[in-house]
């Protein structure tokens, strides 16, 4: 008799419930399931309690487990991207470049040189074949799509990926966890950038950026405060901006040169763009220009209808109706009108 081998799947285990539910759901497939916990770099060294959980996981599926070293690689690719993103006065998305070099890049290239035939993640996004090639597409549960962070991935890397969760809704996830046994089941997600800590984004920042006095400007150019260094806000931002205002403003322009931020009211036309441009882009094989898409410039928030083109060494999205807080160094990505990824860019 011949035994057809079973295929091998590495799967990234962090410690949540949906990379413990993938992992789950490949085992109950007939896939050879190896646990992967990757080690990246944090502030406080909550991982190890992470990766604490996903071995206990993994021991109550008996599939093998293993922890891959990144800490190193993290700290330069992600961690200093960051940082340097945010020093040059751009707002970056570091889950975007976490899933370009680590879990689709270093992960990925080290799973397959170990012998395994596929990666899989718990990220919520649907992966379709279409002909000869593969797609990704806006996950079942919308309020949960990840796919907004994947829009990097190219061919080669997503014909040896699975994404078991993407036909699920969260509340499904869970229930299968609570029904295998799992006890990551009722575990909290993990909630904004995980590798700072417990600390917010200015204080980490402080650490490696130093403050500089500058001042704060409304939109007619009239100083209305100071603060602390432009480099720590963001275009849209309203916390946290250190000016005491009757009415609610926003983070509108900002000037590292000239160490200036501009503020502006709610309702200002000034936190608008009908036309952005983006660098480091990457778009579908066989996806030609001038299109029509659907585009979000911000995780979670809504798709808005535009022109995609192409004007010399960059991509042109031009919206149907203005959009507020376009912030550059984040990711502006675009779908089809059934909600397939068509790829992505770096907002200039």
């Amino acid at each position: 008799m011949v035994h057809r081998r079973l295929e091998k799947v590495f799967v990234g285990m962090s410690g949540g419930v949906d990379s413990s539910v993938s992992a789950y759901l490949l085992k109950e497939q007939g896939y050879e399931v190896v646990g992967i916990h990757l080690k990246c770099w944090n502030k406080n060294g909550c991982d190890e309690k992470e990766a604490r959980d996903a071995r206990l996981v993994a021991n109550k599926l008996e599939i093998p487990f293993y922890v891959f070293d990144m800490e190193k690689e993290y700290k330069e690719r992600v961690v200093d991207y960051m940082i340097d993103s945010y020093r040059n006065g751009l707002t970056p998305n570091p889950d975007v470049m976490c899933n370009k070099e680590i879990k689709f890049g270093l992960f990925f290239e080290k799973a397959l040189s170990m012998g395994a035939d596929f990666i899989a993640t718990g990220h919520y996004a649907k992966l379709v074949k279409e002909g000869k090639k593969n797609y990704i597409y806006i996950a079942k549960d919308a309020n949960k799509d990840q796919s907004y962070f994947l829009w990097t991935l190219g061919e080669e890397t997503l014909s040896k990926v699975i994404f078991p969760l993407g036909d699920m809704e969260k509340e499904e996830v869970r229930r299968i966890a609570k029904e295998a046994g799992l006890h990551v089941a009722d575990k909290k997600d993990s909630q904004g950038i995980c590798f700072i800590g417990q600390v917010t984004l200015q204080e980490f920042l402080n650490e490696y950026l130093e403050n500089k006095e500058g001042d704060v400007l409304n939109v007619e150019g009239a100083v209305i405060g100071t603060h602390e260094g432009a480099h720590f806000y963001t275009i849209g931002q309203r916390h946290g901006l250190g000016v005491a205002l009757n009415k609610p403003h926003y983070v509108v322009d900002k000037d590292i040169k000239a160490n200036t931020v501009v503020l502006a009211e709610g309702d200002a036309h000034d936190l608008e763009k009908s036309e952005i441009s983006m660098r480091d882009f990457r778009l579908s094989e066989g996806f030609s220009l001038p299109s029509k898409v659907f585009a979000r410039v911000r995780y979670r928030q809504d798709l808005h209808e535009a022109t995609l083109d192409k004007l010399g060494d960059s991509l042109i999205l031009r919206f149907s109706q203005p959009v507020r807080f376009v912030a550059p160094g984040q990711s502006a990505v675009f779908y089809n009108e059934k909600g397939k990824l068509l790829g992505g860019g770096i907002i200039l």
